[in-house]
């Protein structure tokens, strides 16, 4: 190694050094810190932007500004009580909750319909504003930092590469961070302390804990991944909290558990995939509130997200893509085929299922493989849909057929009852005797399985029994 880059080097990890003297604000001991507080709320800043126009919020301000209560009550009493703290409620319907660096909150309206009031709410906030307080995030960035500084020593000559901006650009890559079990043994303790402290009734934490390991079957089909993807949480975990609950000390009053006010909330929330963002049936795709159709190839592996649709063959050699792109459709094709690198043949100006689009073929030199496809952008109200199919060149005869067919089957939503179809909501009911979840299920009938009932509703099975008066959950069709 040359005298020059050893020196070069040498001075980066001074300066890691020097910024590694941080205090870490929860243990008060020195820790890896690559970055200032600013640039901490910066990326999450940018990270929290991304969620909300990736994934999308929960349309109840009312809701909203419920968690945002609860969650600022908590973080005004952490140790860092002067962060910008934000919490809200993301439209998905995947269990689970985020934080990203700063103070930026994240639970799932999935994660809303597995509990039963809001002393469980609160743990999992306080959980979330652990990991921000104790900068778990913020460390675990700077060793991803510092390695690749050790690992890549060209790149400490990169400017583009060094800036620690860039770790915010992955968007919701930050909010999917896995931290190591020291660091989740801290968050536990921590949420314990912070829901303790505003004499919530901390016994309630592990019942939500043990709802979230059993809740993979609630996840469905959505981007974001399931508490037990980003939270690993084994028994022993629980077991810890249990431990702690033995020491608890007396309580000179009730702590709060609020079932009434947290299920009243609740009550009416959307449940499952909404299919007014768009829904599959079979090979057919319905989106009703922008009122469009398309199908894909029949025997393709769906799934609907925030900002696509796609489809992608058995054989996992071609994919089908629809999107909404900006600007006017021949804006929008000039921009795609001008695209350096990609080769496009002839662009014709065609109609749709009576809509107007500009069709094309395409092929383009990746790092892999020559790949060859066929994109085409249509005008429907005041959007402009892109269908994007691709394969490899040497595939692409054998796909033109399937590609052509979904390409050609866009068009206007028409059918009365597809343009109806509204989702599914919880629905709170108290029973007027004592009965077990399947005669539960056959008075006051769900649209979802009886285990599944039986896990929203925290009960062991179908024979579990509910005492007169009890609260619980059934999900009903809106109409």
């Amino acid at each position: 190694m040359n005298r020059i880059l050893i020196s070069v080097l040498a001075g980066v990890l001074a300066l890691g050094c020097l910024a590694s003297c941080a205090i870490n604000p929860v243990s008060g001991e020195r820790e890896l810190a690559l970055m200032p507080e600013s640039q901490e709320i910066e990326i999450g800043r940018q990270t929290a932007l991304a969620a909300e126009n990736e994934l999308g919020l929960v349309d109840d301000p009312q809701l909203q500004a419920y968690v945002q209560r609860l969650g600022a009550q908590l973080a005004a009493a952490s140790e860092r009580p002067e962060l910008p703290w934000a919490f809200h409620v993301l439209n998905e319907p995947a269990p689970n909750a985020f934080a990203a660096p700063g103070g930026y909150i994240f639970v799932t309206r999935g994660l809303l319909a597995l509990m039963d009031n809001e002393a469980q709410l609160v743990s999992v906030i306080g959980h979330e504003i652990g990991h921000v307080t104790a900068r778990h995030a913020v460390s675990q960035m700077s060793r991803q930092q510092l390695a690749q500084i050790g690992l890549g020593l060209s790149s400490i000559l990169s400017p583009q590469i060094a800036k620690f901006g860039d770790l915010a650009a992955g968007g919701l890559e930050v909010l999917f961070l896995s931290y190591g079990r020291d660091d989740e043994r801290q968050a536990d303790d921590l949420g314990y302390r912070y829901a303790l402290a505003q004499n919530y009734d901390v016994r309630e934490m592990t019942q939500v804990f043990a709802a979230l390991q059993q809740s993979a079957t609630l996840a469905g089909q959505s981007p974001v991944p399931t508490w037990m993807a980003s939270h690993p949480y084994p028994a022993e975990r629980i077991a810890r909290i249990e431990k702690q609950l033995e020491t608890l000390p007396a309580a000179s009053e009730s702590r709060r558990i609020g079932e009434a006010d947290y299920l009243a909330r609740i009550d009416g929330l959307v449940y499952g995939p909404n299919p007014r963002n768009g829904y599959f049936e079979s090979n057919h795709f319905y989106h009703p509130d922008l009122a469009f159709r398309i199908d894909m190839p029949a025997g393709w592996q769906t799934q609907n997200l925030p900002q696509v649709v796609v489809a992608g063959s058995p054989d996992k050699d071609a994919l089908i893509q629809l999107s909404i792109v900006p600007g006017a459709r021949r804006e929008a094709a000039d921009k795609f085929f001008a695209q350096e690198g990609l080769t496009a043949g002839r662009v014709s100006a065609e109609k749709i299922n009576g809509l107007a689009a500009l069709v094309g073929r395409f092929e383009v030199q990746t790092e892999q493989d020559q790949l060859g496809g066929m994109a085409a952008f249509v005008t429907l109200a005041d959007n402009t849909y892109r269908i994007l199919a691709y394969t490899p060149a040497q595939k692409l005869a054998g796909y033109e057929r399937a590609f052509k067919g979904s390409i050609e089957s866009f068009g206007r939503l028409t059918d009365r009852a597809a343009l109806a179809r509204q989702p599914n909501r919880l629905a709170i009911t108290r029973l007027p005797r004592a009965m077990t979840l399947t005669q539960f299920n056959r008075t006051y009938p769900s649209t979802i399985p009886l285990d599944e009932l039986a896990l929203i509703n925290h009960l062991s099975g179908p024979d579990s029994s509910m005492p007169s008066n009890f609260p619980a959950k059934r999900v009903v069709e809106h109409r």
